[in-house]
């Protein structure tokens, strides 16, 4: 279904009016309305289209999605493509919702594939800051990028908080060698996709800030400049954490490495110590007259150099710590 809304002078006065009304609604210089399309059919997207003027090349890629984040500009109008993002915590998968506006200097319109991105939300943005609605297209743009940039860096934040558990992991005193790799592997997938949703935010904030464009007033450059820190903060933090996961990657390949030559010096140490036996018990059991050959005194003999030597050698591994 699709959901509009008309502002007037800033205030809200009229909602869930059809989509060939949109056109009459304009005829007033002082509304401004937004249209939402959720999933739309071919015609929902071209009665939309005509009713506003829309760039032919724009409603395509609208209507087949999988843009990269970007702001397209066409005569009379710009082309928005953004991605909402959300971390699943159980699976340490990202789930990606895209959305779509088309900007006009009286309009502004949302398509969304699906249901990741929560409008409620941007709804509830926009009625908190019914002292902004006043400056028209400008400050209903502001909430849905304000709302975007905000989820982008909520899933920054959880990464880091999955990545520190994740350090935990690696100190704790008994291995997850497996399950350090399998999380570090699933949370650098993350990160990357983060990464292409995050990075190309700066080029579309930064053109939307532009004078030139001319949707943007003197009264809003403030929370768009606000967005724009948000999203440099979000950027360079994925950075940092990728940098992050492949440094605790490097070093839980080191800690096992630590950790085999530790066993390695432990069974090297055994097979010394159970050596000692080995040979003396072999050397009594020649079928050769030796001395002792036969007698108790020679099973002593052997009994105390097996104790003997096998503990020397103990206390001396374990001096080196090798056991």
């Amino acid at each position: 279904m699709a959901r509009t809304r008309c502002y007037r002078g800033g205030a809200l006065t009229d909602e869930d009016f059809p989509l060939d009304q949109v056109s009459e609604h304009l005829k007033d210089a002082s509304a401004v309305v937004w249209v939402d399309l959720h999933a739309p059919e071919p015609h929902e997207l071209q009665l939309v289209a005509d009713e506003l003027g829309l760039h032919r090349l724009a409603v395509e890629d609208a209507a087949r999605g999988r843009q990269r984040p970007k702001l397209d500009r066409y005569p009379g109008h710009e082309f928005l493509s953004a991605y909402s993002v959300q971390l699943d915590v159980d699976s340490g998968q990202l789930v990606t919702g895209e959305i779509h506006a088309f900007i006009t200097q009286t309009a502004l319109v949302t398509v969304r594939r699906d249901d990741s991105f929560s409008i409620d939300a941007l709804l509830t943005r926009w009625d908190d800051e019914v002292d902004l609605t006043h400056f028209g297209v400008g400050a209903l743009l502001h909430g849905l990028l304000d709302v975007i940039v905000d989820g982008h860096f909520a899933a920054v934040e959880s990464l880091d908080d999955q990545i520190e558990q994740l350090e935990d992991l690696l100190f704790d005193d008994r291995p997850h060698d497996r399950g350090v790799q399998r999380r570090s592997f699933e949370l650098r997938k993350s990160l990357v996709q983060l990464r292409r949703v995050v990075l190309p935010m700066r080029e579309v904030v930064n053109t939307l800030m532009r004078r030139d464009t001319g949707l943007i007033s003197e009264e809003l450059l403030p929370y768009y400049q606000d967005i724009y820190d948000h999203v440099l903060r979000a950027t360079e933090w994925t950075e940092s954490l990728r940098d992050l996961v492949n440094t605790i990657l490097e070093t839980n390949l080191t800690i096992q490495g630590n950790r085999l030559n530790v066993i390695t010096k432990k069974v090297t140490s055994w097979a010394a110590i159970i050596a000692v036996p080995t040979a003396i018990t072999g050397f009594y059991g020649q079928n050769v007259p030796y001395p002792g050959f036969a007698q108790e005194s020679g099973l002593l003999t052997s009994s105390i150099l097996i104790l003997a030597l096998s503990g020397v050698l103990y206390l001396a591994f374990k001096r080196m710590d090798w056991l």
